[in-house]
C-alpha cells in the first residue's frame, strides 16, 4: 500500500514537471535564437547562473570570521528568504490568531454575527496594499508595517472560512448531540469544531498564500531586505536575470508552503476522508 502510494506520488510529480520543462525549453530556444533582447528577457541559463550567485556568500570563507555554517548561509538569497518567511509567519500568526476566535464566535452566535458583519464586509474588500501609506504613517519603516499588512491579508480568508465552516455544520449532528445530552462545551469541541476543521484549514491555506503575496509588496516599500526589496533593487539597476531569479525563488517557496499545507490537511483530515486506520 505504501509502495503504491509512493509510486503514485512520484508519477504525479513527474506529470506536474512536464509543462514547466516545456516552458523552460521554449524560453531557452527563444533566447538562444535571439528573438528577444537578453536584457529584457535573459535565458534560463543566465537566470540559473545569477540564482546561484545570489545563493552563494558574497565573501570568501575565512576561519577567523566565524563558523563555516554561518558563512555558508550568509548569501543574499538565504538571508532574504528567511527575512520574508519570518514576516509571513509572524503576520499570519497575528492575523489568523485574531480571525479564528472571531470567526468561531460569529459562526456560532447570531448576535455576534450581527454586531460584526457590517464592519467586516465593509473592510474586507479593501486590499492590504491600500493600507501601505497608513501603515508607514502608523508604524514607520521596518518590520512592523510589513507584519501589519501581512496580518490584514491573512485575517479575512481565515475569518470567512471559519464562519462558513461553523454555519455549514449539518443540523443532524447538532440535534443528535443535544438528544444525547451534550453540554454546550462538548457540542463545540466534539461536534461543531471538528465539522468546521476542513473549512478552517482551507482558510489557513488561502491565508498563507495571501500573506506571501502581501509580504513581497510590503518589502518593496517598507523594509530594506527580503525578496521583495531585492527584486525592486534589481529593477533599479535593470538586472533582469536577478529579478527573475527572485521571482522563481518566491514561486519555489510558495510551492513548498502549499505542498506542506496540503500534507498537513491530509494528515489532520484522515477521519474526514475515511483514511484513518
Amino acid at each position: 500500500m505504501a509502495v503504491t502510494s509512493r509510486a503514485s506520488s512520484l508519477r504525479q510529480i513527474g506529470v506536474g514537471l512536464v509543462l514547466p520543462a516545456m516552458v523552460v525549453a521554449l524560453w531557452q530556444t527563444v533566447a538562444t535564437l535571439g528573438w528577444v533582447n537578453p536584457q529584457v528577457l535573459p535565458s534560463p541559463l543566465a537566470v540559473a547562473e545569477k540564482w546561484i550567485a545570489y545563493l552563494l556568500p558574497l565573501q570568501p570563507y575565512e576561519a577567523a570570521g566565524g563558523s563555516w555554517l554561518s558563512w555558508a548561509v550568509s548569501g543574499e538569497l538565504i538571508t532574504d528568504s528567511l527575512s520574508s518567511l519570518y514576516r509571513v509567519v509572524v503576520g499570519f500568526l497575528i492575523g489568523g490568531g485574531l480571525a479564528l476566535p472571531l470567526g468561531l464566535a460569529m459562526g456560532m452566535s447570531n448576535r455576534v454575527y450581527d454586531w460584526f458583519n457590517v464592519l467586516v464586509q465593509m473592510v474586507r474588500p479593501i486590499p492590504p496594499i491600500a493600507y501601505i501609506p497608513l501603515s508607514m504613517l502608523w508604524f514607520g519603516l521596518g518590520n512592523p508595517p510589513a507584519v501589519f499588512l501581512i496580518a490584514l491579508g491573512a485575517f479575512f480568508p481565515v475569518l470567512m472560512n471559519t464562519i462558513a465552516g461553523v454555519r455549514q455544520v449539518d443540523g443532524i449532528y447538532i440535534r443528535a448531540a443535544r438528544n444525547l445530552g451534550a453540554s454546550g462545551f462538548t457540542m463545540f469541541t466534539r461536534v461543531i469544531l471538528p465539522a468546521a476543521v476542513p473549512y478552517i484549514l482551507s482558510g489557513v491555506r488561502i491565508g498563507i498564500g495571501t500573506a506571501f503575496i502581501v509580504v513581497i509588496v510590503a518589502e518593496m516599500v517598507a523594509v530594506n531586505n527580503g525578496l521583495g526589496f531585492r527584486i525592486l533593487e534589481a529593477r533599479e539597476y535593470f538586472w533582469s536575470d536577478k529579478i527573475i531569479a527572485g521571482m522563481i525563488t518566491i514561486g519555489l517557496i510558495g510551492l513548498a508552503i502549499d505542498v506542506g499545507m496540503n500534507k498537513l490537511n491530509n494528515y489532520l483530515l484522515r477521519w474526514h476522508r475515511g483514511l484513518e486506520n
